[in-house]
């Protein structure tokens, strides 16, 4: 086992895998689209979707996310799915596009499940999807990451945006600039994508339990209740790689509880804590929300404990609903996390933007995490308690005994922000990192800009704080918990 991961005993993690980072929508998609279209009958697809479009294009010309699911259902490829049952599009949610699409698959001969089994005001967050290939284990993959089947994603590295574009800040333009990453997995950590899958899948809670007008929405809609069994498993997929993989997640603590996490699960949490508590050099961080004084504290303690040790983290420059209600909160919360790690670690500590060529922000959606060269992420969660213990998330964790994957995903992603060629030899050693960084900013071709939350007048603090802390950033862990920095 790797030093670097939980112990199996918490999390099962698995050696012999081949991990592909995607950045970016657009090459997702068109990975995804060449390992769908190759499916042939008795195969299996399984995925997951915090929002579905059933009309995004997945390339220029096409397919939709309808046409190729029901392509491969028409091929009689089994096609099993788990949408949140969200909350009302009016609240810029995806209860009607969810309920779109899943009723697609149910009508192209697949199985979608509007799952509401959730912590209250929490949601199914994950994002994953499983191929399995009948009789050709070794063709199996799964994807894990932070990008949905929906509008806004499929951009490129020019960040031009997607045409069908999200609803987001008006100062992300009219096709908002989105970054995003999956990673791309195969060997024997695909069966541990599909457990997490088919745990949910056979939670005997019925899907629509603590509304009755959507268990009315349910019958009218013929969405089932309870799921069709999963049929038998096969055998993992043999070994494909070098790299070695945990998968973390969260699951809040509620009532009826999950049976696969009696008490919640925090593997996420923990994963980074002792990740962090490891790191020497550099922690480099994408992420959409970067919340949380209790999330920053364990980046903090690490500031303070490694007087070498740097963190680069790069955010969205605005909120995705930057206005006098929403917009408050989110915002104090990054800037409480902004200033308890710059006082911990002053000039070791720096946050940035992104921009396109043409001066839009680009909003960073990715969730990417990548510690001193040898521990990496991509998923569903961002650093903020609740995707530590409120939301469902899936988190693909990576050690690669070279070094390799890490460095090379990190050296690409600097590459594209900073406007230097991949092979810069400033990239390739973690100790230039802040004077390399500190350097681009407003320089010829790259695309990074300090960046610095506001601070909020005392008078919006009075009723933002109790807003972020009850709505935007809740705490989902046992009672007995709360109040602590346990997870």
């Amino acid at each position: 086992m790797s030093d670097w991961f939980l112990p199996s005993a918490e999390r099962p993690w698995t050696a012999g895998n081949l991990v592909v980072p995607h950045v970016h929508g657009a090459d997702y998609f068109a990975r995804l689209i060449e390992v769908v279209e190759a499916t042939e009958a008795g195969d299996r697809i399984f995925f997951t979707d915090w929002r579905g479009d059933s009309d995004e294009r997945l390339a220029k010309d096409g397919p939709t996310v309808t046409e190729l699911l029901k392509s491969a259902a028409a091929r009689d490829v089994e096609v099993r799915a788990l949408l949140w049952r969200s909350h009302s599009d009016k609240g810029h949610l995806n209860a009607q596009e969810n309920n779109h699409l899943g009723a697609i698959v149910n009508e192209c001969g697949g199985e979608a499940l509007l799952d509401e089994r959730v912590r209250r005001g929490g949601s199914h967050h994950q994002k994953l999807l499983v191929v399995r290939r009948q009789g050709r284990s070794h063709e199996d993959v799964a994807f894990v990451g932070g990008i949905d089947l929906c509008h806004g994603r499929r951009d490129d590295a020019a960040h031009k945006g997607d045409p069908q574009a999200p609803p987001l800040d008006q100062r992300y333009g009219p096709t908002p600039p989105w970054h995003d990453a999956m990673v791309e997995i195969r060997g024997p950590a695909v069966s541990h994508v599909l457990d997490t899958f088919a745990e949910r899948w056979d939670d005997p809670t019925p899907l629509d339990h603590r509304n009755p007008y959507r268990a009315l929405m349910h019958r009218l809609a013929r969405m089932p209740r309870h799921p069709e069994p999963l049929p038998e498993r096969w055998d993992p997929p043999p070994d494909a790689g070098p790299h070695r993989v945990q998968l973390l997640r969260t699951y809040p603590a509620k009532r009826p509880a999950y049976p696969f996490a009696p008490d919640g699960e925090r593997s996420v949490a923990r994963g980074y804590s002792r990740a962090f508590e490891r790191a020497r050099r550099l922690i480099y961080v994408e992420d959409q929300y970067f919340w949380s004084d209790l999330v920053a504290a364990t980046l903090a303690d690490a500031l303070r404990r490694e007087p070498e040790l740097h963190v680069i983290a790069v955010v969205p420059r605005y909120p995705e609903e930057d206005n006098r209600i929403s917009g408050p909160p989110m915002l104090l919360g990054q800037r409480q996390a902004w200033q308890r790690l710059r006082e911990a670690g002053g000039d070791r500590f720096a946050m940035y933007d992104l921009e396109n060529e043409d001066g839009t922000p680009v909003y960073v959606h990715a969730k990417v995490c990548i510690v001193d060269d040898e521990w990496m992420t991509v998923g569903s969660d961002n650093l903020n308690l609740r995707s530590w213990t409120h939301d469902s998330e899936l988190t693909c964790a990576v050690v690669d005994p070279t070094g390799e994957l890490p460095r090379r995903l990190r050296t690409t992603l600097w590459a594209e922000h900073l406007g230097v060629p991949a092979d810069d030899p400033r990239l390739a050693d973690p100790a230039h990192a802040p004077q390399v960084w500190a350097e681009r900013v407003g320089a010829a071709g790259s695309r990074i800009r300090h960046h610095v939350p506001p601070a909020l007048p005392a008078r919006t603090r009075l009723w933002a704080g109790p807003a972020y802390r009850m709505f935007y950033d809740p705490d989902g862990r046992p009672r007995g918990m709360r109040g602590t920095t346990r997870f």
